[in-house]
């Protein structure tokens, strides 16, 4: 691979930002690098410049700001960014680098400075899953998704929390340098190869977590056969109880009925499907277990508020960064 423009990608940090909002992207960038020699500079700049301490203690060096001269601006994120004030220096550098780069970046808790300098105004983000509402609150002109992976609307991106900076990172290079490169650099990070951006921040096993050994058995079987019907029977039979005890059982260690939560599950299994738009919707409801597309709208609706039309009209937008 090679590559015959330089691109300069600057990640803003300052004083108890999180470590991994910076090392993840900025390793993904680094790789990608030396697969593509000459693809990328890389600088790590602060408002201040010399070492700015990170929320894990360790302290990075960093360059004093300029905003010329950046193609990919990255603001990496602070999880005190939702209860402090943010400084009107920092805002007006913000401004100024996005205004000049190519295209901008958060990671995580970064969207609140976005927000804060007011490039996110009018356009969809996201943010990590717990703080959305935050955001959403304290930033009305923005519209939060707190589901999702990333977004990018007409180059401005933003990721969820944490390690939703990586999946961020290696769509960015993709747009860069193409589906191989990206591939090549997810290999030697040892990641999943980009998650979608729309993409559940979290699993419906995570809420659906039980103490239970012989629950979780049944939560994970349910999820590698997903395209089989799934009785209450079948499940109970996987638990070794009952129908009736294993009903109890279920709903005690879940707080859903064992139907609702195979709901979920699949709705979360086909929304990655329906947005990455690669399947007809038929097809899709066949694979997750709904059988036919009414369910699966039925299904959808209940759960997320949208038919998968909808869903996979919005991720089409999302993708042509209108």
């Amino acid at each position: 691979m090679n590559s015959a423009i330089t691109r300069h990608v600057a990640f803003l940090v300052y004083p108890g930002f999180v470590l991994l909002d910076l090392s993840g992207p900025l390793e993904a960038f680094s790789v990608a690098t030396e697969a593509a020699p000459g693809s990328y500079r890389l600088s790590v700049m602060s408002l201040e410049g010399g070492e700015i301490g990170s929320s894990a203690s360790l302290k990075v060096m960093t360059q004093a700001a300029e905003a010329d001269a950046i193609d990919t601006f990255v603001v990496v994120g602070d999880f005190g960014l939702a209860s402090r004030a943010i400084s009107q220096e920092m805002t007006d550098f913000i401004r100024a680098a996005s205004t000049g780069a190519r295209r901008t970046a958060s990671v995580c808790m970064g969207a609140f400075l976005l927000a804060a300098s007011g490039v996110l105004d009018g356009r969809r983000a996201t943010t990590h899953w717990r703080f959305a509402p935050k955001l959403q609150a304290m930033y009305p002109a923005i519209r939060v998704d707190g589901d999702r992976i990333f977004f990018n609307e007409a180059g401005i991106w933003t990721s969820a929390g944490m390690t939703a900076g990586i999946d961020m990172a290696l769509s960015l290079i993709e747009e860069d340098l193409g589906r191989e490169a990206a591939r090549t650099v997810a290999r030697m990070l040892v990641v999943y190869y980009r998650r979608p951006g729309g993409q559940l921040q979290h699993s419906s096993l995570l809420d659906l977590d039980p103490e239970s050994d012989r629950i979780r058995h049944v939560l994970s079987h349910a999820r590698e056969h997903l395209s089989d019907p799934l009785p209450v029977e079948q499940l109970a039979e996987v638990a070794h109880l009952s129908v009736r005890q294993f009903s109890r059982a279920f709903l005690a260690a879940t707080g859903a009925t064992p139907a609702k939560a195979i709901e979920r599950l699949r709705v979360e299994a086909a929304r990655t499907r329906v947005e990455d738009g690669r399947e007809t919707l038929e097809t899709i409801a066949q694979v997750v277990g709904f059988m036919d597309l009414e369910r699966m709208r039925q299904s959808f609706i209940r759960v997320f508020g949208d038919p998968p039309q909808a869903m996979r009209r919005a991720a089409r937008t999302i993708q042509m960064g209108k």
